[in-house]
Parts: C-alpha cells; structure tokens; sequence
C-alpha cells in the first residue's frame, strides 16, 4: 500500500487567531495511541481549548479533544488525555525561556497529517485584550466594506 503524500488538515483552532497575537509557529509530532489514530482519520477533533504547556523539559498537549474511536473497544483512549508533543531539545529550550520570559502561551493552530505522521502546528502566542480584538473586527468590517463598493463600482 502506498503512503500518503502531502498534507490534510484535520481541524483548525480559529479562535486562536481572534484571541491571540500570533508570534511564531512550531511543528510538532505527537504521541498517539491507535484508537487516536483512527478518529482522526475518520476527521474528528476539536482544538478549540487547547494549550501546550513545558514541563520537566518536555512539552504537553492539554484540552485537545479526539472522540472516541466508534469501533474501538476496551482499548479506546481517554478524549481529553494530556498527550506528548515531540520537539527538537533546542526547539523545547527557545519555547521555555520565551514562555517564562516574556509571557507568552503556546497554543495549538492545526493538526493535520503529514506524510501519513499526525503534525500540530504549535504557536508562540500573546493574549490579546478586548480592545485589540474589538480594532481587528473594525478592520476586518472596514476592509470587506471597501471590497463591497469597489465591486459595486465595476
């Protein structure tokens, strides 16, 4: 049987770009168990609350929901387990003092299968306040108002 070539995402965190100022972005592989595998095959996973965290110089995975697989059985996982992440040590050294430093937050903007390997695309991410978003949302408005007159004017 052939491998899969390519990319194909699973599912997106597009909250993260609403609540966070994105800064840089980090792939990285996860630990998975088989049942894991096969509900994300079949395209079911939520990352909509989900953060890395460093801990014990190793980097984890919290609130990512993976549903049970339908035809799993007793070996079936836990949906909301902490799952490892697997970075480079010098990659895992740059995100901890930038975490500690400087307060940022890691969290994760897609996950999405990579030459047949389950990938997270991790960011290095600021909190943004109420006013911040509520400026985004003006210029979004704005921008898509514009877009608007310039197609009424063709």
């Amino acid at each position: 049987m052939a491998r899969e070539q390519g990319r194909k995402v699973i599912a997106r965190n597009r909250r993260a770009y609403h609540d966070y100022h994105v800064e840089d972005t980090y792939e990285a592989g996860l630990v998975l168990t088989g049942t894991e595998v096969k509900s994300l095959r079949a395209g079911r996973a939520s990352l909509a609350d989900g953060f890395a965290q460093i801990s014990d110089g190793e980097v984890w995975l919290h609130n990512v929901h993976i549903p049970e697989y339908a035809q799993g059985t007793w070996t079936n996982h836990d949906p909301r387990r902490t799952r490892k992440l697997l970075l480079h040590r010098k990659e895992i050294d740059r995100l901890s003092s930038k975490t500690a430093q400087q307060g940022l937050t890691l969290v994760p903007l897609s996950l999405y299968f990579r030459d047949g390997n389950v990938k997270v695309e991790l960011a290095l991410a600021r909190g943004k306040r109420t006013y911040d978003k509520r400026q985004d949302i003006a210029r979004r408005d704005a921008a898509r108002q514009m877009d608007r007159a310039l197609r009424r004017r063709r």
